[in-house]
């Protein structure tokens, strides 16, 4: 990142109280942006908002309501958002029949309609100036599905199809949209999700590292980013051989 193409910038980064929000926090303020943090654990939120200077606003994103509110807080307060990150997630691991109506609402909500909400909110003025950086922090699941997480990988890949038309809709208008596709990221996700992660592959990276990741490619202008890069691969065996990778998934899980 360079510090003259972000300084001044208004940033909104999502599900900042911890893990890739906060490190995505704390790399945009050193920069220069001006950044307002939000999450659902107001000590972890204003914590990050004092090492960023930033601006913090509790709200828990389950609430459609909330996304509206919490967009048009910002707005008022800095009459622009130049930088929408939307990285509050939520997971759950389990058979789909083990969770309640309301878990899969809340783990919907969160994942897809929550950072549609918000680019709703930030993009017209995004439009009218010509310029603007929207980051979606997706996940390999939304790729290719993953054994008991089908309401959690199902909502990733809402969130990514998402990204891909609004891509589409914006191209030319000087708006750039960006999704990070990460694997398994050292953050407390899986401990909130019910099931500690036990794969040998792939491992853990830091959350810092998706952060960097993501807000390189986004200033680059790129479309989407793999981390680590090696997930392309079956990616691209789910879309040319699907039949070799069911049988793959369906051994090694």
């Amino acid at each position: 990142m360079t510090a003259g193409r972000l300084s001044g910038a208004v940033a909104l980064v999502t599900g900042a109280s911890s893990g890739i929000g906060a490190a995505a926090a704390g790399r945009l303020a050193a920069v220069g942006a001006r950044v307002f943090v939000t999450g659902r654990d107001p000590d972890r939120l204003a914590e990050v908002a004092g090492r960023t200077a930033g601006t913090a606003l509790a709200y828990d994103l389950t609430r459609p309501d909330r996304a509206a509110e919490l967009a048009a807080r910002v707005l008022s307060a800095a009459g622009r958002i130049d930088i929408l990150v939307n990285n509050a997630g939520q997971g759950w691991a389990g058979p789909l029949v083990g969770m309640t109506d309301a878990e899969i609402v809340d783990l919907v909500t969160v994942n897809l309609t929550a950072p549609m909400l918000l680019t709703r909110a930030a993009l017209p003025g995004m439009l009218s100036r010509g310029r603007g950086h929207l980051g979606f922090v997706g996940s390999i699941a939304g790729r290719l599905g993953v054994r008991e997480e089908a309401a959690y990988s199902a909502a990733k890949a809402g969130l990514g199809v998402f990204a891909e038309s609004l891509r589409q809709e914006v191209a030319g208008r000087g708006v750039v949209v960006t999704e990070l596709v990460p694997g398994v990221v050292a953050t407390r996700f899986f401990d909130r999700r019910g099931r500690p992660y036990q794969r040998r592959s792939p491992r853990p990276v830091p959350a810092e590292r998706a952060a960097d990741v993501l807000l390189a490619a986004l200033l680059a202008g790129r479309d989407e980013a793999y981390l680590p890069g090696w997930l392309r691969l079956p990616v691209a065996l789910r879309g040319a051989l699907p039949r070799a990778y069911r049988a793959l998934a369906g051994r090694y899980g």
